[in-house]
């Protein structure tokens, strides 16, 4: 409704309302759903269910800052219209990085249907997907290992369906790795183009793409999955989807079920001596590096069922543990941490308040009470007219509760691949460091412990293995780096500015999540506190491309299984895990999954509190029963 045809009475319209109704009608219409919500906010943009949210335009927008939120909505819209979540699921592949591709092209292709039929659209996206790499920082990308693998597929797969280059800002991403993926896969792109109305088709073309690009191990078989499991009242394109439609809701991370329980047996009957040697000799290696002042703790039965794991490494000597301050001077560090306070002001705020909550839930466990009515201990003044009245009564003492926490620590183990690259490991360092000095002021020790690789696609291992000969089935082949951010000795205002590593460019490689939850248990079993929590935080399943190139494509996951199993069976650690954007509740029996980074704060918050009451009631019960035994 134009200013001058207003009635009175009636409000002023906001200038960019005809926008955002212009934006909605479109939206819907693309979406084939009229009862579509479109809403425009400073929240994240996300689609959710029958509702899409849309960054709210500035006061005084450029023309670009329009054409990038409707190319938000198009993207999103189209994603309602053309994707079912069960096909894709059905068809993705096990592996991080074989998902994180699988999961690129298919947003590529709905996006593809939109830029063929509608030239506006088109624009809109390109937009979009521009303004998308400059805030990702990858516009003057100089270094393939920096540049995500499945953002240059995803662009190259672009290019073949709507014969539009790539945005200048995803340029540089896109050349990187095109000579690498054209060698490999060249021919398989061909297919994409007559299957692009067909999801079926079209994943199974991308399988095919991705099997030669050496990922085709990490396929489960088709038949392990049945669509009856599904919710049949689940509208299709019922996700969670952010920034023009990445996939994070938890339907869309859920992945098959665990793999051919008759082929992991053969395999493990493959193990042989000379790897329990090798094993034996990781062990050694690994409490080299350990933290000065810790004592290696003797084997244990839980350390034999470890060892015994199909499960082999070529070679520890390039493997490191390391404290954060080794990894850079103090004056990077200081400037790291800068920048990760001013990435997370806001955010801040909000876990600050979760923490608040989670000490004040803690220290009321902590007051002062009393055991009443005893027969020994303190003498009680409120008995002391029983006593007077009857000198024989025994029941007149008291005597103070123990806290049920007060001998306690948390290790907090944070997944550093780079998958979590950008708001996820920000998000995850920010609310670790909260975490750790709340727990703190409630008398709780707190190691925090990060995992990653030393290099890409192998390191130093792997350069040996090649001149040793490349002998088969080496097992794992990368370097690892364990990192030390915060140990549990450790005051919390000395490692504060630790946990802006996190930040530092080229530090998040791949993950082997198997061997950094043995280390970071092994660090808890050798602390002397009575109660040990250990709380994993990842945003997918182990991955390494030099290990599972060599390997069977579960390698990685099957070893992750038998540790997690021997934690949560043979061990007193409780051990938990969050999460994001990725179904954890397939490998540890305790376990929440997120769909949004920012969800993390309170995820970690209340499984915490959790388990302290949980503890507290079980106590208290103890008591009970024992009082009535008596």
């Amino acid at each position: 409704m134009s200013q001058t045809n207003r009635k009175p009475g009636q409000p002023q319209e906001a200038p960019l309302d005809p926008f955002k109704r212009a934006v909605t009608g479109c939206v819907r219409a693309i979406a084939g759903d009229h009862d579509l919500e479109v809403s425009f906010s400073k929240d994240k943009p996300a689609l959710t269910g029958n509702r899409i949210r849309l960054p709210d335009p500035p006061k005084k927008p450029t023309a670009e800052t329009l054409r990038v939120t409707r190319g938000l909505g198009d993207s999103m819209a189209l994603r309602r219209a053309c994707h079912d979540a069960r096909v894709h699921n059905r068809l993705a592949p096990q592996g991080k990085q074989a998902r994180a591709i699988f999961d690129a092209v298919e947003q590529a292709r709905i996006e593809a249907i939109g830029a063929r039929s509608m030239q506006g659209v088109s624009d809109n996206l390109a937009a979009m997907l521009d303004d998308k790499f400059a805030r990702a920082n990858l516009a003057d990308v100089s270094d393939q290992a920096d540049a995500p693998l499945e953002e240059a597929v995803a662009m190259m797969v672009r290019e073949k369906l709507t014969g539009r280059a790539a945005p200048k800002n995803a340029e540089r991403v896109t050349e990187l790795w095109r000579e690498w993926v054209e060698e490999k896969a060249g021919a398989d792109f061909d297919t994409l183009l007559p299957n692009i109305e067909n999801q079926d088709a079209f994943a199974r073309s991308v399988r095919n793409l991705l099997g030669s690009m050496d990922m085709g191990e990490e396929f489960e078989e088709e038949d392990q999955f049945d669509d009856s499991d599904e919710d049949d009242d689940q509208p299709k394109g019922e996700e969670s989807s952010e920034e023009g439609g990445e996939e994070d809701s938890e339907g869309e991370r859920s992945q098959a079920e665990e793999a051919d329980t008759a082929g992991d047996e053969q395999e493990a009957g493959e193990s042989n001596a000379a790897e329990s040697t090798t094993e034996d000799d990781t062990d050694q290696d690994e409490f080299e590096n350990e933290t000065p002042g810790e004592a290696r703790q003797p084997e244990s039965a839980f350390d034999q069922a470890a060892s015994e794991i199909d499960y082999r490494v070529f070679t520890t000597k390039f493997d490191e543990v390391v404290s954060a301050q080794d990894l850079c001077d103090e004056e990077e560090l200081d400037r790291l941490r800068a920048y990760l306070d001013k990435q997370l002001t806001s955010l801040q705020g909000v876990v600050g308040r979760l923490a608040n909550r989670l000490q004040r839930r803690l220290m009321a466990q902590q007051n002062r009470s009393w055991e009443f009515d005893l027969e020994e201990g303190v003498l009680d003044p409120a008995r002391l007219p029983r006593l007077i009245i009857d000198p024989m009564q025994p029941l007149s003492f008291k005597q103070e509760r123990d806290t049920n926490f007060r001998d306690t620590v948390v290790t907090l183990l944070l997944d550093n691949s780079g998958s979590m690259r950008g708001r996820p490991i920000s998000v995850a360092a920010i609310c670790a460091d909260i975490l750790a000095r709340t727990l703190e002021r409630c008398g709780v020790r707190v190691e925090i412990l990060g995992f990653t690789t030393r290099a890409w696609k192998g390191g130093q291992a792997r350069e040996s293995w090649l001149k040793e000969g490349k002998n088969a089935n080496p097992g794992r082949l990368n370097d690892l780096r364990h990192i030390v951010y915060k140990s549990a000795d450790a005051p919390w205002r000395r490692s504060r500015r630790n946990l802006g590593l996190m930040m530092r460019e080229g530090l998040l490689k791949e993950n082997i999540d198997g061997e950094a939850l043995l280390w970071a248990h092994q660090r808890l079993m050798m602390r002397p506190e009575q109660r040990k929590i250990m709380m994993m935080i990842s945003d997918g399943a182990p991955v390494d491309d030099s290990t599972l190139s060599v390997n069977p494509g579960n390698y990685l996951e099957r070893h992750l299984r038998g540790i997690i199993e021997l934690v949560e069976t043979r061990s007193p650690v409780e051990l938990l895990a969050i999460g994001i954007g990725h179904d954890v509740t397939r490998y540890y029996r305790r376990a929440v999954t997120i769909v949004d980074a920012e969800e993390l704060a309170g995820a970690m918050t209340e499984q915490l509190a959790s388990l302290f009451e949980e503890e507290s009631l079980r106590r208290g019960g103890d008591r009970g029963r024992l009082r009535r035994a008596s």
